[in-house]
């Protein structure tokens, strides 16, 4: 007699095509700030953007990465199906990265918009199968949430791997190899999915499309009383004389975003008496993933930047040999060579004819580092700066089984469970104190003229690592279960649009680095908003938790 599944065949399926997803994903991610600030003049050329404009693409790229996943879950719920939105989506994904690896302004932007696009058809509609695939067979669905936890500590291993995967390449044969690496990547992961659905067939059995429910909201309602006035609103923002807040695309973007809030305002406005609650609920958790968001994120831009410049990258003597063979270091010199000229803010510095001024400096590692410390030979192999990146999801492989045991032991130990709410104020508490360590890494780095140890990025990434076990998930739950039936689509979008707005505030507040001489008032400004935050659920909790109670009965 065959032993019985303890969950459904479709979870490996699925579990390894996000796998190379997410590692195409964090690759980008980990080298994208550094191929933009890279010179074109460096051995292997990056896009010479200053920082200020960097840090508005990061921001602007990774707002519109979770902006599009709220359209392409409302199109394959309706008309595309979820195995064909992820088909369509991976392919996208994969001719952005492959784009990347050509050298071209041009294509760099196209590339990116691709990219964008892909996510959107993906991400939303692979996790929604995780969910189905358990909903189809009764003996399944008290272990979706250990599913998930699966389906969400696994695929954490591509974010962990890619970025050595890209220091590798991108310091041996360039950058445009790296990119493509992502590229091949989520082709297999494609071919994959098709393939393992001749083994899991609960994948293509759940994949049904369905038709609206009554009262649901129509694809022409929802693009004409929100995309439509909000994309207006965001050209109007674009071109606006001067700034607003910063750049072009940052007052775009909030113009847009305001059209987001007053709609969903009209959703909570026009709801039943027994749907009011909830939503308020709901929106009131979405404010609360702005902050997290705006701070997590900075992973890629200001905290980038600390690892690049601030961190002392040596080579330890026990490893050298190691990851100079895999060139896991990057060499980088004393040697002046011209650079643009920035001002206080990190803004290129232009003439009268508009052209950029240029002087003389070293690599920007020297920068805060007296002249007798330059090493004599004038080169100086460090670790890559990307590889911080595989800091976090390291730790999510980690520390996930012990945070699901924490709250089950704490659990046994109460009357009462530890509410969704509660999880998430916690998690917002550990957000602020993961900006304390920065702090304090500031102080005792003399604001970088001594370089910090790496533990420090170490002991940030954890820190924050867990704020993100205690909210993301939970958030992710409390809209599955809070969500009136009707509009679940909607609140699950809002959830995904609440993320855009703080990934796109998370380039805002990097870009704002070189306004902050003291290193350490910028991440003060970090904690201070997550304790804004933290004092805004808290005062509020007492309505969450009852509101949770009388609707989801925990």
């Amino acid at each position: 007699m065959a032993k019985e599944s303890k969950h459904p065949k479709g979870l490996m399926v699925l579990f390894f095509t996000e796998m190379w997803e997410r590692f195409g994903f964090y690759l980008l991610i980990g080298i994208f700030f550094l191929y933009m600030t890279t010179g074109k003049d460096a051995g292997f050329p990056g896009m010479g953007f200053s920082r200020l404009k960097a840090n508005d693409i990061y921001g602007s790229y990774l707002a519109l990465v979770y902006l599009t996943p709220f359209i392409g879950g409302l199109l394959a719920d309706r008309f595309l199906g979820y195995r064909l939105s992820i088909t369509i989506g991976g392919l996208l994904f994969s001719a952005g990265y492959f784009g990347l690896s050509i050298y071209n302004e041009t294509t760099f932007y196209i590339s990116l918009l691709l990219i964008i696009l892909g996510n959107g058809l993906f991400k939303p509609n692979i996790s929604a199968l995780v969910g189905k695939i358990y909903d189809s067979q009764p003996r399944f669905k008290d272990k979706k949430d250990t599913g998930y936890n699966i389906f969400y500590m696994g695929i954490n291993i591509g974010a962990f791997l890619c970025n050595f995967v890209a220091a590798i390449l991108r310091n041996y044969f360039g950058w445009g190899w790296a990119f493509a690496a992502a590229g091949l990547g989520m082709l297999i992961g494609v071919i994959w999915f098709w393939f393992g659905q001749t083994y899991a067939k609960d994948i293509k059995e759940v994949d049904k499309i369905s038709p609206p429910h009554p009262g649901d909201m129509s694809m022409k309602r929802i693009f004409g009383t929100l995309f439509l006035p909000a994309t207006i609103a965001a050209i109007l923002g674009w071109m606006i004389p001067d700034n607003i807040f910063g750049s072009d695309s940052t007052d775009a973007f909030l113009f847009f975003s305001l059209f987001v809030v007053i709609f969903y305002v009209n959703i909570l406005r026009k709801a039943d008496k027994n749907e009011k609650q909830p939503i308020k609920a709901l929106l009131t958790v979405f404010a609360a993933v702005i902050v997290f968001w705006a701070i997590f994120h900075q992973n890629g831009a200001a905290l980038t930047l600390w690892a690049e410049n601030y961190t002392n990258r040596e080579v330890p003597t026990a490893i050298e040999k190691p990851v100079n063979f895999l060139k896991l270091n990057q060499e980088v010199d004393t040697e002046l060579r011209e650079v643009a000229k920035l001002d206080a803010h990190g803004v290129e510095v232009k003439d009268e004819n508009g052209n950029v001024i240029t002087e003389l400096g070293p690599h920007p590692y020297f920068n805060n580092l007296p002249k007798e410390k330059w090493p004599e030979s004038g080169k100086k192999n460090l670790i890559s700066t990307e590889l911080f990146q595989s800091i976090n999801p390291g730790f999510i492989i980690i520390f996930t089984p012990l945070v699901v045991g924490f709250f089950a032991f704490i659990n046994r130990r109460r009357k009462k469970p530890v509410s969704t709410p509660a999880k998430i104020g916690w998690g917002m508490v550990i957000t602020s104190l993961s900006a304390v360590v920065m702090i304090v890494a500031t102080i005792v780095s003399k604001n970088g003229m001594v370089k910090a140890s790496a533990m420090w990025l170490f002991g940030t990434y954890a820190v924050i690592t867990v704020g993100e076990l205690c909210l993301s998930p939970m958030g992710l739950s409390l809209v599955s279960k809070l969500s009136p039936p009707r509009i679940t689509a909607l609140m699950m979008g809002g959830w995904f649009l609440s993320t855009s707005i703080g990934n796109k505030l998370s380039g805002v507040l990097s870009g704002m680095w070189d306004l902050y001489e003291k290193k350490a008032f910028f991440f003060l400004t970090n904690s201070l908003l997550a304790m804004i935050s933290v004092a805004i659920i808290f005062a509020l909790l007492p309505w969450l938790r009852k509101v949770v109670e009388e609707h989801v009965g925990q």
